[in-house]
């Protein structure tokens, strides 16, 4: 389906045309003054200087030459040349059932799907996941259902941090603890235990124990960039530790990315690009690309447009280690090979924006990627706690995600169970439904560059722009269906009639916007932008409910309307909802 604007640009542009002026002048935008019109054009002003003819003698003509009217309703020009536009209501009805009859809601669906691989997530295994995981993976989801949703083809990777320096304090530690286990024992040619000898628990206290140890000696330092080598090199023993460091830590980054519906295509990781690296490296030596600069091997990025000095990438150190730069041109060498995408769309903390943009750079200077495949980093701000700094427990420490998820949880069943009596297995259900619409609706209403307070009283009323009110909304939506349907009321076969009520075509306004925000939010990459509609269109459906009897209608025909643009309404909250990555529960 087209989108509504569309539609008034061309019966606009059309009388543009007719009255002899260039049709590309009846560009429509959504009105800035809904008090006076709904939507606007400014084309005679943009044309007076082309035509040397005044603007409001521009919009009168174009007026006149608008012969056919079907979409448009009341126009005016209003000086000093601005075109002020209603829509028919009749229009307008129609419109809001063809959406009803389409699976889509009438998106415009991409006429050539793209293939793109969303690179979110990033953990690192053998540590918990932390409220610094956060904006990455609700933001990175909700960019990839939102692709999706647009008719593209989309991978979504984790891209664990799994190879490396810490690897080598985990087994340097784990030897110093059961030095007796087969895995170091460079004589050992038996099979060795399939089951870790450690646990998630266990895992995740002896790497922050190495790392502190490796701080303060020097030795053991030496003995953990050893190991790491060794393993990089393939040591037997070591390689097998590392899988099951792998096994223990993905099975429970998947039980907790559940808990917070997320979920990847690809668990794929830095190790997988490990092996593409020495001929990658001997290619852009050999090629020109890469040369020694103060011992290290660099890619020169730095453009004739730049406004200030952007370092070369590194991508080995003088010692031969590889770096992140390394890894990730790497990466590209086999996401290139392996898929092949034509676009590739990375989530990161905002800090890290110099070192993408030499990424980038160095993949497009070197032919690690083809010229038209689009890499596009979208950096993320700091989640801060009300005293504006980064987000802590009480005590002051890295609050895990998955406490926070609880806590949130424990204040909404709270919320839930002082307001009513409900059983405690459905209060408890309800409570993990809406507080994570609290967490995702808190973060991702925010444009995802800024940072922003996590306020858990804010983020978990039912008043206000927050995902409780959301779901609130949605939830009074079913229990209206849910009375019509026990009073005898059918909801097949319903349509829209032209609004009776002002409050009535605001809503209907807002649900024929639908499409066009779906389409802005995908090409912007902005979540935020499906929050602010869902908001509005909530708020609108809000005051047509306040204003309008629509159980009590006493005219059949009228009430079947009324079901019907809430059953629209709540299928465009809920298909928006789960592009945010949450859902709405039966009651609230």
């Amino acid at each position: 389906m087209k989108k509504m604007i569309d539609l008034i640009e061309e019966e606009l542009g059309a009388a543009f045309e007719r009255a002899g002026y260039d049709r590309s002048y009846g560009k429509i935008t959504l009105s800035n003054r809904p008090d006076l019109c709904e939507y606007q054009c400014n084309g005679a002003m943009a044309g007076a200087k082309a035509y040397r003819k005044a603007p409001f003698m521009i919009a009168d003509d174009v007026i006149a030459n608008l012969t056919d009217k079907v979409h448009i309703g009341e126009i005016e020009a209003v000086k000093p040349g601005f075109i002020n536009i209603k829509l028919s209501r009749e229009a307008v009805a129609s419109y809001l059932n063809r959406m009803r009859g389409d699976a889509g809601l009438g998106i415009e669906k991409a006429e050539n799907p793209q293939s793109i691989i969303v690179d979110y997530g990033g953990p690192n295994v053998a540590k918990p996941l932390h409220v610094g995981h956060l904006r990455s993976a609700i933001i990175g989801e909700s960019v990839k259902r939102i692709a999706r949703k647009m008719g593209h083809k989309v991978l979504g990777d984790i891209h664990l941090g799994d190879w490396g320096y810490q690897m080598g304090l985990i087994i340097t530690e784990l030897k110093e603890r059961q030095p007796e286990l087969a895995y170091f024992d460079d004589e050992f040619g038996g099979e060795y235990p399939k089951e870790a000898p450690f646990t998630i628990g266990e895992l995740e206290e002896i790497y922050p124990t190495a790392s502190a140890k490796a701080k303060e000696d020097e030795e053991y330092r030496e003995r953990a960039l050893n190991a790491t080598r060794l393993l990089q090199n393939g040591h037997r023993g070591y390689t097998v530790v590392w899988r099951h460091i792998m096994d223990v830590s993905v099975k429970d980054l998947k039980k907790n990315y559940e808990n917070l519906n997320v979920t990847f295509d690809l668990w794929k990781g830095e190790s997988d690009a490990q092996s593409d690296i020495p001929d990658m490296i001997g290619r852009l030596k050999a090629d020109g690309f890469a040369h020694i600069d103060q011992g290290a091997l660099v890619i020169d990025v730095q453009e004739e447009s730049d406004t200030k000095e952007v370092p070369p990438c590194m991508i080995q150190k003088s010692d031969g280690a590889s770096l992140y730069g390394t890894t990730d041109l790497a990466t590209l060498v086999q996401r290139r090979r392996d898929y092949d995408p034509d676009q590739i769309i990375y989530l990161a903390d905002k800090r890290q924006e110099l070192h993408f943009v030499q990424v980038f750079r160095s993949a497009k200077k070197t032919g690690i990627i083809a010229p038209e495949t689009k890499l596009e980093f979208l950096g993320f701000g700091t989640m801060n706690g009300k005293d504006g700094k980064p987000f802590k427990t009480r005590e002051g420490g890295i609050m895990r995600l998955e406490s926070l998820i609880a806590d949130i949880e424990e204040e909404m069943y709270k919320k839930i169970t002082d307001n009513r009596t409900v059983e405690e297995s459905e209060a408890k259900a309800t409570a993990k439904i809406v507080g994570m619409s609290a967490i995702k609706y808190g973060d991702l209403s925010n444009q995802a560059a800024k940072d922003y307070v996590f306020d858990v009283d804010r983020f978990t009323s039912f008043e206000g722009n927050t995902g409780p009110y959301i779901l609130y909304t949605i939830v009074r939506i079913k229990s209206i269906l849910n009375k019509y349907t026990a009073g005898g009321g059918c909801l097949e076969n319903l349509s829209i009639a032209p609004a009776a009520g002002d409050s009535e075509k605001a809503l209907m306004l807002e649900a024929l916007r639908y499409s066009d925000v779906l389409e802005t939010a995908y090409g912007e990459l902005a979540p935020h932008k499906i929050c602010a509609y869902i908001y509005e269109l909530a708020n609108a459906f809000n005051k047509f409910y306040h204003e309008t009897k629509i159980l009590a209608e006493e005219d059949e025909k009228q009430k079947e309307s009324y079901i019907a643009l809430l059953l629209l309404t709540k299928d465009i909250l809920e298909s928006c909802i789960d592009l945010l990555g949450f859902e709405a529960p039966e009651r609230m």
